[in-house]
């Protein structure tokens, strides 16, 4: 059996150096390939290098290992197992809460040698032959949704009222835009796209920001860049690699659905 690899995803260069010093005695066997400082650098690396471990930072510039995980799972190949994962934190009570109640696996900065060990001795036990041939992809899916939506971990706190209507610019304008009148949202850069059937503004309040303050049983999130008005969908159609592709009333354009949210159509 080839040694197994890993991949660690940490801003903080001391304690990227801890984690892999301290794996580098708890489990010698161990090649860590790589280690890199952002979300964005961590999915493009896992996705090139294949490691059968992940040890993501909750918390990172620019995009956070919980979303990191999630874009990857999207990414991943699906005739390849899943690397398993675990996620690297500073102690909160609501991420240690969500992470066991979802049995994802987590280790607290500073991280420590006992708890660590645990750890490795699951983690072999996931990578040794008796074990299933793969990491679950639909089991990570659902754990990653639900920590995605998990109350101080990811998901901004509901406001007591939805919102009905958006202050958007068109060119050096502000216009009121009625929620009602608005068949997606898209997240693009720095702006979210708003999209009604003959109009496109901007609005600069992150897409996650504004999820939670619409009904989510009018808007769905189909892939992590884009909310959905439900009655505008038309039809779901796959594609020869298994993609969920969704055509719009009033809009030409089809809008892709990723694995996390694939379940949403599945009974359709």
């Amino acid at each position: 059996m080839t040694a197994p690899r890993a991949l660690i995803a940490e801003d903080e260069p001391l304690l990227a150096a801890a984690l892999q010093q301290a794996l580098a005695q708890a489990w010698p066997e161990l090649q860590v390939q790589a280690t890199v400082g952002d979300g964005l650098s961590a999915v493009r690396q896992a996705l090139a290098l294949r490691p059968e471990v992940l040890f993501f930072d909750i918390r990172m510039p620019g995009q956070s290992g919980l979303d990191a995980a999630a874009e990857l799972a999207d990414a991943w190949p699906a005739d390849q197992p899943f690397p398993a994962l675990v996620f690297v934190t500073a102690y909160d009570q609501y991420a240690v809460q969500a992470f066991e109640a979802q049995a994802m696996d987590y280790l607290l900065k500073p991280v420590q040698p006992a708890r660590l060990k645990k750890t490795v001795q699951k983690l072999q036990l996931s990578l040794t032959p008796q074990a299933p041939a793969a990491i679950n992809l639909e089991a990570t899916l659902v754990q990653l949704r639900n920590l995605m939506a998990a109350p101080g971990l990811a998901a901004p706190a509901p406001p007591s009222a939805p919102l009905t209507v958006i202050q958007a610019s068109s060119g050096n304008q502000i216009h009121l835009v009625p929620v009602a009148e608005v068949l997606y949202f898209e997240a693009a850069d720095k702006y979210v796209r708003v999209l009604t059937a003959g109009r496109e503004y901007l609005i600069r309040t992150p897409l996650k920001e504004l999820a939670a303050q619409l009904d989510a049983s009018e808007f769905w999130q189909v892939h992590r860049g884009t909310l959905v008005r439900a009655s505008a969908i038309a039809s779901v159609t796959r594609d020869e690699a298994g993609r969920l592709h969704l055509a719009l009333r009033q809009r030409p354009e089809t809008l892709a659905v990723s694995r996390l949210y694939a379940h949403l159509f599945k009974a359709m």
